[in-house]
């Protein structure tokens, strides 16, 4: 049997390479497609998998997204340093704000190991310990014991007698402020509590494009719901300060360009969007962290095809003379 075309070298060459392209396709699944989206990955498991991290920029050396301001700063995981937390066993610590930078407070990232144990914070200072991977569980002096999976919270009051232990690996984000204020004629307690299963309060207009403000009850222990549509806020109230998780839907924004005497401290647990403080506009992910100044111009936007959530801290409630 004749063929009425015959291949010139050239062409058999071409075929050849074409081949072996569409063998390494099929290998790989999809050589010109886009990877699946998985949908199996645990709550902020960005946090402690960043895109950016360490390891995704070896290609790229000197190069961080890391800034560092009088009025502000944005710490990305490229630029964590990890080193053992003190009095805490088997843990690694980052921190990503401290009064080097102006602060009140501490914000760090705890990497506990197998078999680890925290140490406790010095006297007269409070701790509130947020869970975003794995599992740990809290005990107090009385013997009170909680598992914290993720999502889950404590408020640890000034000089309770407490310890985290974990028998795997978790990753906390732990604040700890010192409690030069207190509130007239209350002794603050431990708390507990798990975001999902706290009610939430309508104050609307805050995000997207509708004006609203913050509802305040003065109680000590105070949610909020911040929303427009399906935008989120819940929030925790420390004794002079709150603990903030917002949720943004993709093109939703904050509507008030913020600028008060409060000063922040965020981790983005999820999704991604730009965030401008002072005159600069920064990108941001998960696992970005950011420090506010008082005073300093402050406004977000969520960009991306999913939600983006972040834990916020917020000093209030305190006159501030």
């Amino acid at each position: 049997m004749r063929f009425p075309h015959t291949l010139s070298p050239q062409s058999l060459f071409l075929l050849s390479i074409t081949t072996s392209f569409l063998r390494i396709a099929i290998a790989q699944e999809g050589f010109c497609s886009a990877p699946p989206i998985s949908t199996t990955q645990p709550l902020y498991w960005k946090v402690s998998n960043p895109t950016l991290s360490p390891t995704h920029l070896q290609d790229l050396p000197g190069f961080t997204r890391s800034v560092y301001k009088r009025d502000h700063a944005l710490i990305t995981p490229e630029s964590h340093v990890f080193s053992p937390l003190p009095d805490w066993s088997n843990t690694l610590g980052a921190y990503l704000i401290s009064p080097a930078m102006g602060s009140h407070f501490v914000m760090y990232l705890a990497k506990m190991q197998g078999k680890s144990k925290s140490g406790l914070p010095p006297n007269h200072v409070e701790r509130l310990i947020f869970v975003v991977q794995g599992m740990v569980t809290l005990t107090n002096v009385h013997g009170n014991s909680h598992k914290l999976m993720v999502d889950s919270y404590a408020y640890l009051p000034p000089n309770l007698e407490h310890f985290l232990n974990c028998d795997e690996s978790a990753t906390l984000i732990v604040f700890e402020k010192s409690s030069y204020e207190q509130l007239e004629n209350h002794i603050p307690e431990q708390i507990v509590g798990l975001t999902d299963k706290q009610p939430v309060l309508d104050t609307p207009g805050e995000a997207s494009s509708q004006a609203s403000q913050f509802l305040n009850s003065g109680s000590f222990f105070l949610h909020l719901c911040l929303t427009t549509l399906t935008s989120i806020i819940l929030l925790m109230l420390f004794i002079l300060a709150n603990m903030q998780i917002m949720d943004f839907q993709p093109g939703e924004f904050l509507s008030v360009k913020e600028v008060h005497y409060n000063q922040h401290g965020l981790l983005l647990l999820e999704g991604q969007g730009v965030y401008r403080l002072g005159d600069s506009w920064y990108p941001v992910q998960a696992g970005d962290a950011i420090w506010m100044a008082p005073f300093v111009p402050q406004w977000y936007a969520a960009l991306g095809k999913t939600r983006s959530r972040y834990l916020l801290y917020k000093d209030v409630n305190r006159n501030p003379l």
